[in-house]
């Protein structure tokens, strides 16, 4: 306890003091938030998950998606043949951290082979095994969530292969650990979150801002190149590339209605302009992921216009809708079908496809619907909702203009937390548009 307390007091200073760390203090942030998951989280995931013992094996640069996650901050890739093992005596309360590897896994996990005494790893790993005498071996195998299915088709042959005839049938698929491993969020993470969808924002801010637009002459193009290089100058990353889409009139269509695929390019910004995007970084080993609006002022403007200001507001109701159906438990299915019903029941339109959101972008956990699958997602839709984990909540609502003679879509995308205490954003949600240029009292968030 006393340990998170000081990291708890260094992230915050770290927040106040300045806003993007330099690497080598990110690496210190790093560690410290693995070693807090491995000795306070881990041990609780695998008691709730039934397995006493959990074994992941990666390759050099083709690493299980999980282990990837657990690096030390000063490894890029995992090295030569990487095993780790976690075994849990929930009697003794203690979790073992081991790698059946050459080298320590940083400071958090030690090397538990001598090649110079035992030349193989897998009889090393054997070795370990036995020594323990497990009664549930999880190995990272998925056929539905795609992170929790790591471990490569000559690593699990080799492994079974080796593993004495005792034990085979105590292998399971350790679908359910891997998720949870993936999607909880620890107190120490949403210090930093918040910082992170921050930084979100404010990037965000300054590309729809007169800056960088100057309406007739700026493409949606030049836009998304700027926030590219805007997160590279910041010394961030992205995890997709960002994208910049108009809403017109009927006379004068945008290209937001194109699939991503064919979407036009350097479409230049108007005056008039309902301008969109979707933007995400990566930092600190988290994600983040936002779509926000902004409307370009016509000469003699001072604010959007009250139909567009109106619009928005039936985009945060479906956000409160959807966000409060929201209870531990229940499916992405369930909490889907109820929100998309209360919605319509209300006169809106809505669409939903919300996904987990943390060290992926596209993260494991449920998935609240997705664009083309509104009547629910099989199987991954059906997992339940647990507490502590963050969600980027990704919607839209269809709204007619009878000013444009055409129907808009507000499309909303906000990093959003779901704990004990029930639902929160992370860092805020867009409640206002911003204004290009800039007007006081439409900040956005």
């Amino acid at each position: 306890m006393k340990f998170m307390l000081a990291v708890l007091l260094m992230l915050s200073y770290f927040i106040q003091a300045q806003q993007i760390l330099p690497q080598r203090d990110r690496a210190e942030v790093i560690d410290n938030i693995l070693k807090d998951r491995f000795d306070n989280l881990l041990p609780q995931l695998m008691d709730e998950t039934g397995f006493d013992m959990w074994i992941l094996i990666s390759r050099e640069y083709n690493e299980d998606p999980v282990l990837k996650t657990m690096l030390p901050a000063t490894w890029l890739n995992a090295r030569r043949r990487t095993i780790l093992v976690f075994y849990r005596n929930k009697e003794k309360n203690t979790i073992e951290k081991l790698a059946v590897a050459r080298y320590n896994f940083g400071e958090n996990i030690s090397s538990a082979w001598e090649k110079e005494k035992q030349p193989d790893q897998w009889t090393r790993l054997i070795e370990i095994i036995e020594d323990r005498k497990p009664q549930s071996i999880g190995l990272n195998y998925s056929d539905y969530f795609n992170i929790c299915d790591g471990i490569v088709k000559t690593d699990y042959e080799a492994f079974m292969d080796n593993l004495p005839k005792t034990y085979i049938s105590k292998v399971k698929s350790a679908e359910r650990l891997a998720i949870s491993w993936i999607e909880t969020r620890t107190d120490m993470e949403m210090v930093i979150y918040n910082q992170l969808v921050d930084i979100t924002h404010d990037i965000i801010a300054e590309a729809f801002s007169e800056k960088v637009i100057t309406p007739g002459v700026t493409t949606t193009t030049d836009v998304e190149w700027w926030m590219r290089d805007k997160v590279t100058n910041l010394g961030l990353k992205t995890w997709f590339h960002p994208t910049v889409d108009v809403q017109r009139t009927a006379e004068e269509l945008g290209n937001h209605l194109y699939a991503f695929s064919n979407r036009p390019e350097n479409m230049v910004i108007l005056p008039g302009d309902l301008v969109h995007c979707d933007f995400g970084i990566t930092y600190l080993r988290l994600n983040t992921d936002c779509q926000e609006l902004a409307y370009v002022l016509k000469p003699n403007e001072t604010e959007p216009p009250k139909y567009l200001q109106e619009a928005l507001k039936q985009g945060n109701r479906v956000q409160d809708i959807f966000t409060d159906n929201f209870k531990t438990g229940k499916t992405g299915n369930t909490v889907l079908k109820e929100s998309l019903a209360q919605g319509k029941a209300e006169g809106l339109r809505p669409a939903i496809y919300t996904h987990a959101l943390g060290t992926y972008g596209h993260s494991s956990g449920t998935t609240l619907g997705m664009w083309d699958s509104q009547g629910g997602v099989p199987v991954t839709g059906d997992y339940p909702l647990h507490e502590n984990t963050v969600y980027a909540i990704e919607l839209n609502t269809t709204v007619n203009i009878p000013e444009w003679k055409r129907d808009i879509r507000i499309m909303l995308e906000e990093a959003g937390f779901w704990g004990k205490d029930g639902f929160r954003y992370v860092n805020g949600r867009q409640t206002k548009l911003l204004t290009i240029p800039r007007v006081k009292g439409h900040q956005g968030n």
